[in-house]
């Protein structure tokens, strides 16, 4: 039990590390725990309103006007959004290296707030999901957990694709090329990142990776129907979860207006994707004319954003109870999405748009549990023709079917919820 013990979550600046950090805590904070938010400012009172503490800190310097929650990476999406269209190696250059910028300038403005943060919580164990390091979690000298809510490509293996590419794993052909592309654009920012870290913790970065792994317990989130095979084993410290679906999203039923008949279909291109009002409308557009019921995760341009008469949408939406009742997913293959429908059993199409999106896609297709279409060269009827493929697979309704009854018997929040306790209470490495 962690009763007495308090516990910091650290994640990323964005709803989907936040909500699978937000699963994880509701189960710390039931067993007796005190579960400690670090936010940014902008998500200040959104996980108050959940029932934890919230400690703020900012990212850069203030704004001129008040920012919504996440507001600087919907800021920076929309201005990079051009990057979607491009292969996944011209994105290395025009997003992938412009996003470790701007998240290790953030690493670096936050490191003296993240000190005092610490010193004032005095933390039994602080758990982080975040893309780059933030040397003042090493420098507490507190027991760290560190979450991997990304396809675990991340997780550099010489017999897989590189992270990013959205490659086959059948396939090597362009593997080594987009390494090296990788390895030529980021060697002197990780140099940099590297001796701010070593000054700062006193820790350095292994080669080109810009995240420590803790030396105490790590976590990376992926169901074993989709893993990868590895080559090279990951250290006893390293624990998958299956899955990590929150319960604390409010009740859901289905609006009336939609009726009781025909496929009830699941569109969220994530709080970053929907940004693409273009996109967004001509997804609805021809999901008004598929004879489909759609329920529409309309995000920040909600405003904008035409939905037909077979459809229901709003700009937030309590996704994981809206997912056990829906036939088929259309998604941007965020991890917590992918891994989602995976829990509920839900097929899925995958539009990807940047990151590890692209690696999901891929994963999903190759093991039968999906489809992924080119996100802005589809036909029409690539689209309408994979739902319609989706839904008569029987064979694929037992198999995800099986995994979905494995992984809810198995919950993906109370395993980290587990291990993270034995953490506060052995202050020594987890392994299994």
């Amino acid at each position: 039990m962690t009763g007495g013990s308090t516990i910091v979550f650290f994640p990323e600046g964005a709803y989907g590390p936040t909500n699978n950090c937000v699963g994880i805590g509701s189960v710390l904070q039931k067993r007796g725990a005190r579960v400690v938010f670090v936010v940014e400012e902008s998500f200040a009172g959104t996980l108050e309103a959940k029932g934890f503490e919230e400690a703020l800190m900012r990212l850069k310097p203030p704004p001129e006007v008040p920012e919504v929650p996440g507001q600087f990476w919907k800021d920076f999406v929309r201005e990079t959004a051009p990057e979607f269209r491009k292969p996944t190696i011209e994105q290395l250059e025009g997003f992938i290296k412009p996003v470790f910028e701007e998240l290790i300038d953030g690493a670096k403005y936050v490191d003296d707030r993240l000190n005092e943060i610490f010193d004032d919580v005095q933390p039994d164990v602080i758990v982080e999901d975040n893309v780059v390091a933030f040397p003042a979690v090493v420098a507490a000298g507190k027991p760290w957990a560190r979450i991997l809510s990304c396809n675990p490509l991340e997780l550099k293996d010489p017999e897989l694709p590189p992270a990013f590419s959205g490659y086959p794993t059948e396939d090597r052909t362009d593997w080594d090329e987009f390494r090296a592309r990788y390895a030529g654009l980021h060697a002197d920012l990780w140099k940099d990142f590297n001796e701010f870290c070593v000054a700062r913790s006193g820790q350095a970065l292994d080669d080109l990776e810009f995240m420590y792994s803790s030396p105490y317990l790590n976590m990376y989130l992926y169901p074993a129907e989709a893993d990868y095979p590895r080559s090279v084993t990951l250290p006893g410290n390293w624990h998958r979860l299956d899955s990590s679906v929150r319960t604390t999203d409010e009740r859901w039923e289905i609006p009336a207006e939609l009726g009781d008949r025909g496929t009830l279909v699941y569109l969220s291109l994530g709080s970053l994707g929907s940004a693409d009002v273009g996109l967004m409308n001509r997804l609805t557009a021809l999901l008004g004319e598929s004879g489909n019921r759609v329920v529409v995760s309309m995000g920040p341009q909600h405003d904008e954003i035409r939905l037909a008469d077979n459809m229901v949408g709003a700009e937030f939406l309590p996704q994981t109870s809206i997912l056990p009742q829906v036939d088929l997913v259309i998604t941007h293959g965020g991890n917590n999405t992918v891994t989602e429908a995976m829990h509920f059993g839900k097929p899925m199409i995958v539009l990807p748009l940047f990151w590890d999106q692209y690696d999901n896609a891929q994963r999903m297709q190759e093991i039968g549990f999906g489809v992924r279409l080119p996100t802005y060269e589809f036909e029409d009827d690539e689209l309408l023709g994979a739902i319609d493929r989706l839904i008569a697979d029987e064979p694929l309704h037992a198999r995800i079917g099986a995994t979905a009854a494995r992984l809810q018997a198995n919950p993906g929040t109370e395993q980290a919820a587990d291990l993270i306790e034995r953490l506060a209470r052995e202050k020594e490495p987890v392994t299994a």
